[in-house]
């Protein structure tokens, strides 16, 4: 029998304990450039400048203007497990910092070559210490400079080959910084941040201390689109706040990357948070877009645990539940009150398929026909008296109004196609697609008649068994009624099986095993599904489209300016059950550029 050799057991050095625990925050430049910027942040700077060469691969520098490192402390900051941010055990619950000061900085100069210099307020000069893989290499030194302090890190990886050659191009590297600092330049607008690359400026924002700057600020980092395309959201409830700007539904992306949540000012990535968000844009974002949108949540920071994640970009809160439901609630309510009051809308993004036409080619628009008439809903409706020129003679009326009298969508002009009703408002030009504009009013119609009735259910013929696990099932049991709110009822027929005896009557004819697996998958990971109510309003947004004034009918003005007005006063209406805008508006000062008047 061969003898087996067993391990010894050691004591790792310093130096390579170091570089695991690089390994496991400093992964790539942005990673560094991260954590230097923190502590920038912590150290009450309201001033940074960053220069990043080559990627961050050669360099990364961060200069700010903070409180500074006493010189006689420098080479503690650079030693593992040194901190200025903690005291006590009670203080890792309830974090107040962007992260631990000095515990980042052994780890960066583990495995490159750093540069610390720094000067305090009550030091008549700063001091510099140079530190290469870990061991100093440049003692002490008096140095000139301003209170604050510089961190310039060289030649990262250089003596871990192995983790360098994972790095990637130059310009890869540089676009993951550049998004770092961005997130800092939006998660802390008291701070003027400037970032260069091998020389160049390429972000420049100063200090933001209202909403005119900040705005300013947002079109600098997030593109003058989002800053015109968006709405302010504020709102507040048992010590929590959330402030911030979400995108209108129809600016919407074909990526997640205006995406921006902050929990008291540290950029993080949450999954409680995501699903809150998906659920405030449902019904009203296309199908395979999303949303954007840069929020600020305030909690008490005894309620978050940020320490979950070795780079504190996820957190736990100690009350999710209460926290889902006001993230929703309040952004659910400011995409249901958008009125075409509050501004224009954006025009369809490139790419966007519009259900209503042949993908790819013109043509007549393919829609349904009808049953309901909006002739009917016209019924009672007169003009106001306006005063701007044609809309009288459009509208038939007296000429002696104001212009508070005109309402935002103003009064129909003509028909285009038989699919654009043309109306004027006191701006400009207002164009309707018509059948999206009534398929959202039926639309919420239908919800609203729904809602307000008790749900019709329909007892299947033959339930249907499903084998779960036993965490699954034990889930399902503990929402039985809540389950039962909505229709479906569910027997626990086992530890591993439930049987779905009874579902809504809108979904007799639904896939229910799939169903009732998404649905229980929802509730062991959120807590809650909407599974049940998102069958339901697809097969409601069916009806919808199906009920809706179809291309090509001819509406007379009283039918137009009624629809006009239900546009005005519907939830969402701004865009229909697929996510297209329901209407746009052309000032007639952008018209006149269109013809170089006043040139």
């Amino acid at each position: 029998m061969t003898e087996i050799e067993l391990p010894e057991i050691i004591q790792l050095e310093d130096h390579l304990i170091n570089q695991i625990a690089a390994g496991e925050v400093i992964e790539r430049p942005a990673a560094v450039l991260k954590e230097l910027l923190e502590n920038s942040i912590d150290a009450q700077a309201t001033r940074i400048q960053v220069h990043v060469d080559r990627g961050g691969i050669k360099r990364i520098a961060v200069d700010d203007n903070g409180i500074g490192i006493p010189g006689e402390q420098l080479k503690m900051a650079l030693r593992r497990h040194a901190t200025s941010k903690l005291k006590i055990p009670e203080d890792l619950f309830s974090v107040t910092t962007m992260g631990f000061r000095g515990e980042a900085l052994p780890s960066i100069a583990a495995v490159a070559r750093i540069s610390v210099r720094s000067r305090v307020a009550n030091q008549s000069t700063g001091f510099e210490i140079g530190v290469q893989g870990g061991a100093v290499s440049r003692d002490l030194v008096p140095v000139a400079r301003e209170m604050g302090t510089r961190v310039e890190v060289e030649d990262l990886f250089f003596n871990t080959p192995a983790r360098r050659k994972f790095l990637r191009a130059e310009q890869t590297e540089f676009n993951h910084c550049d998004a770092v600092v961005r997130k800092i330049a939006l998660g802390h607008p008291a701070v003027a941040i400037e970032l260069h690359r091998d020389g160049r400026p390429v972000i420049q924002v100063p200090v933001a201390d209202g909403t005119p700057e900040m705005i300013r600020r947002l079109a600098k980092i997030c593109g003058q689109p989002f800053s015109e395309q968006s709405i302010h959201v504020e709102a507040n409830r048992g010590g929590i706040s959330l402030a911030g700007w979400m995108g209108r539904p129809t600016f919407s992306r074909s990526q997640r990357d205006l995406q921006y949540w902050f929990v008291n000012s540290r950029p993080i990535t949450d999954h409680l948070i995501t699903h809150a968000v998906r659920r405030a844009y449902r019904d009203v974002l296309y199908q395979g877009r999303h949303p954007a949108f840069v929020l600020y949540l305030q909690v008490n920071p005894e309620l978050v645990d940020v320490n979950v994640h070795p780079a504190k970009s996820e957190v736990r809160f100690r009350e999710g539940r209460s926290i889902h439901d006001f993230i929703f609630r309040t952004l659910h309510g400011a995409i249901a009150e958008l009125s075409p009051e509050q501004g224009e809308v954006a025009l369809p993004l490139a790419g966007v398929p519009s259900p209503g036409y042949p993908s790819g080619r013109g043509g007549t628009p393919v829609q349904q026909n009808i049953n309901w008439l909006i002739r009917e809903q016209a019924d009672g409706y007169s003009d106001p008296a306006v005063p701007v020129m044609g809309m009288q003679e459009a509208a038939g009326v007296d000429p002696g109004g104001s212009v508070q009298d005109i309402p935002p969508l103003g009064f129909a002009l003509a028909q285009l196609k038989g699919v654009y009703i043309l109306a004027e408002n006191a701006q400009g030009l207002i164009v309707v697609d018509m059948h999206a504009a009534h398929e959202r009013i039926t639309y919420e119609s239908l919800k609203s008649q729904f809602e307000s009735s008790r749900i019709a259910v329909q007892p299947l013929l033959v339930p249907v068994s499903l084998n779960l696990s036993a965490a699954e099932v034990r889930c399902a049991e503990e929402h039985l009624s809540q389950l039962a709110l909505t229709g479906m009822e569910i027997e626990i027929f086992g530890p591993e099986q439930i049987i779905v005896r009874s579902v809504p009557e809108l979904l007799s004819g639904a896939d229910i095993e799939k169903l009732v697996r998404d649905l229980v998958s929802d509730l062991m990971q959120h807590g809650e599904s909407d599974r049940v109510q998102e069958e339901i309003n697809a097969i409601l947004s069916s009806i919808a489209c199906h009920g809706s004034v179809r291309a090509n009918r001819k509406l007379e003005r009283e039918e137009m300016n009624a629809l006009l007005r239900q546009i005005e006063i519907v939830e969402r209406s701004g865009q229909c059950n697929h996510g297209r805008p329901t209407w746009m508006s052309v000032s007639l000062s952008e018209m006149d550029k269109w013809f170089m008047r006043g040139r």
